[in-house]
């Protein structure tokens, strides 16, 4: 009998040291790698409903405009059934991964390289807003095209003789099989450049957007007493609170993308000239569609920013924590020394 313990116990101890060694030596940007990717899948999938519906309200103006949020989701349901609220997820997830995990590691990075850097010039929550807004560029520039692909086949919907008068706000002229057919598609119609079709409004909103969550997720998680650090309750909390402030500051330049990412090389999506830059967009939609098109879908999108990121933030700490990275040094605390 003591054998066999014996031998349990030291098979499980094998085991531990097997996992603990394994997860050693990767390298700390690896793990942040990982686990950016795995929160970022994790946060989008469990918003891809909302996510689809958003990207409808704010490409059709006249289709969703006199519907409710509960109202807009039967309609999905009714022609195209439960797995219509994830069109498009696949390719969302296939680019949020790569993405989240750029955008993670690389914040990580940025953020180490300006405090062995520019310390004396740069300090406190500062750090992660410069650190935020770089990495969010880096990614949006690595993924872009995924993003592109994720909503044309979002922008589609079944059966669109069903919806009467508006079929054809409902009905893009290009129908999508999948992914790669959206890049065989897209790229016979402009070449590369149309793949980036839309990136110059991504990068002007994901800048501020990315450095403000950061900045913001990251001071009030410093403001946090010491025993509730660990808290998930008030890292949601901090992470909601982080991407709504960001989304309301940058939000018009993400309707303007997707207008761009759905119109055709001659012709938008509403049959009027191509949007070619952030400031022609602008004035278009106020012209043609009133001011209250660069907000919509903003309600929804609340709605949906408040789980995505702060799920996204939880997640993330949690898997570093689960990969064992090792804590950061806290820059305040390291500059008061100095002085």
């Amino acid at each position: 009998m003591d054998t066999s313990q014996e031998s349990t116990i030291s098979s499980a101890t094998a085991a531990a040291e097997v996992e603990f060694s394994v997860v050693d030596e990767l390298p700390v940007y690896v793990k942040e790698l990982i686990a950016g990717g795995a929160a970022g899948a994790f946060a989008k999938t469990a918003v891809a409903p909302l996510e689809r519906l958003k990207i409808l309200m704010q490409t059709r103006t006249e289709g969703f405009k006199s519907l409710g949020i509960l109202e807009s989701l039967r309609q999905l349901k009714q022609h195209e059934g439960f797995l219509g609220f994830y069109k498009g997820n696949g390719a969302s997830v296939l680019r949020i991964i790569p993405y989240a995990a750029l955008h993670y590691m690389t914040y990580e990075q940025y953020r180490c390289w300006i405090l062995n850097n520019y310390s004396s010039l740069v300090s406190g929550p500062f750090v992660d807003l410069l650190a935020g807004s770089a990495s969010g560029g880096t990614a949006v520039l690595c993924t872009y095209p995924l993003d592109l692909a994720r909503t044309k086949l979002a922008y589609q919907v079944n059966n669109p003789g069903k919806l009467g008068n508006e079929a054809r706000m409902f009905n893009p002229k290009t129908s999508y099989t999948g992914i790669v057919d959206v890049f065989k598609k897209v790229y016979m119609e402009g070449g590369m450049r149309s793949l980036f079709r839309g990136v110059g409004p991504t990068l002007v909103g994901i800048i501020p957007y990315a450095g403000l969550k950061f900045y913001i997720y990251e001071d009030l998680k410093s403001r946090v007493p010491e025993q509730y650090e660990k808290s998930v309750v008030l890292r949601l909390s901090c992470g909601a609170l982080a991407g709504l402030f960001g989304q309301t500051l940058t939000y018009p330049l993400d309707v303007i993308r997707r207008q761009m990412q759905v119109q055709t090389q001659q012709l938008n999506h509403l049959g009027g000239p191509c949007i070619n830059g952030t400031l022609q967009g602008f004035s278009y939609i106020l012209q043609t569609q009133g001011w209250r098109q660069l907000f919509a879908g903003l309600s929804l999108n609340y709605i949906k920013v408040v789980p995505s990121v702060a799920i996204g933030f939880t997640a993330y700490d949690s898997m570093k924590t689960l990969l064992r990275v090792p804590p950061r040094e806290k820059p305040s605390s390291a500059s008061a020394a100095s002085t």
